[in-house]
């Protein structure tokens, strides 16, 4: 069995449940006040925009778990810019985590600098996989 085809159905799990964490992220970072603070509209836009995260990595990992085998056979077109798209998706958003976020949220603060490092590292190797599945795992012919 490929590497690729190993990894996949992990990747899609760990979508999934990152869909599912982003559901309870105003919880889990103890926004509730913050967001109370925001104009009605910024609130809906927020929120509208953490469902349609968790949509679009559910349907990642609902994509990758029925075809992982197909993504990594590098044979299928469709597969190949399927996991090309998704590695693009992850790509950009660990470039965002670098460049965008101001350090000052994770300085001396340790628990969240791990936090930063380790989605970090989740979001480059989600690129990593999808990437290598799309263009270098299993060439097509």
């Amino acid at each position: 069995m490929n590497l690729a085809l190993q990894l996949l159905p992990i990747a899609a799990v760990t979508q999934l449940a990152i869909a599912v964490m982003n559901l309870f992220l105003v919880r889990l970072l103890k926004w509730r006040d913050e967001l109370a603070r925001m104009p009605l509209l910024l609130r809906e836009v927020f929120q509208v925009h953490a469902w349609f995260i968790s949509v679009t990595l559910a349907i990642f990992a609902a994509m990758t778990w029925r075809f992982a085998a197909l993504m990594a056979g590098g044979a299928d077109p469709v597969c190949r810019w399927l996991a090309a798209g998704i590695g693009l998706f992850w790509g950009i958003r660990a470039v965002l985590q670098l460049t965008y976020y101001s350090s000052t949220h994770w300085r001396g603060q340790p628990r969240r600098l791990v936090a930063h490092l380790a989605l970090l590292l989740v979001y480059d190797g989600f690129a990593a996989l999808y990437l290598w599945t799309a263009f270098g795992a299993s060439p097509a012919p």
